[in-house]
């Protein structure tokens, strides 16, 4: 019998904390913004885009100028195998991987996780988002806002009152400190 009231005291407990819990969450506040609306509302982010797309492309084509390079000293050296000698032909072959490295070295230099590209888009675009995170820590201290998703970022949504997004706010905030997102060239 003493089991059985130590266990319906956890329970009923257990029920209390949980309906504590759930009314303070009721009357927290939560918004959304829709970061992708933000982002194409801001001038300087689009610039920061235009530039490194313009800074992809140039370097793609570096790199297939050199693996296509590759693929011409491939395609001569097949041609050519059956009457080269065995010191030329081990020659040929370290030529063409050489080739091939310095096509991926250079690929991995601007491509890669550390590389020219990632160093540039940190450049240019973290500020951008900084000022957009700064911007949304102060609409949530002001409007006391406990949670603010991002619609955007893939987080499953069914649901979004229109009245919860504070996106135009984001960018009011942001247009103050930046001076180019106006109202009137929202899209």
């Amino acid at each position: 019998m003493k089991t059985m009231k130590k266990a319906f005291f956890t329970l009923v407990l257990l029920t209390s904390l949980s309906l504590s819990g759930f009314a303070q969450l009721q009357n927290q506040k939560f918004a959304y913004v829709d970061t992708e609306y933000i982002l194409k509302n801001i001038p300087e982010y689009n610039d920061a885009q235009e530039e490194l797309n313009a800074m992809s492309q140039k370097w793609e084509k570096e790199i297939k100028v050199i693996y296509d390079k590759v693929e011409e000293m491939y395609r001569s050296y097949q041609a050519e195998a059956v009457l080269l000698p065995q010191d030329l032909k081990k020659k040929r072959e370290d030529d063409i991987l050489k080739k091939e490295k310095e096509a991926k070295d250079l690929q991995l230099k601007y491509f890669g996780s550390e590389g020219d590209l990632f160093k540039k888009r940190s450049e240019l675009v973290q500020p951008i988002q900084e000022k957009i995170y700064t911007a949304m820590q102060e609409i949530a201290e002001t409007k006391n806002y406990a949670f603010i998703f991002d619609k955007a970022a893939g987080a499953t949504m069914l649901y979004a009152n229109p009245r919860l997004d504070i996106s135009d706010d984001v960018l009011d905030e942001v247009g103050t400190v930046m001076q180019t997102v106006r109202k009137e060239d929202r899209k």
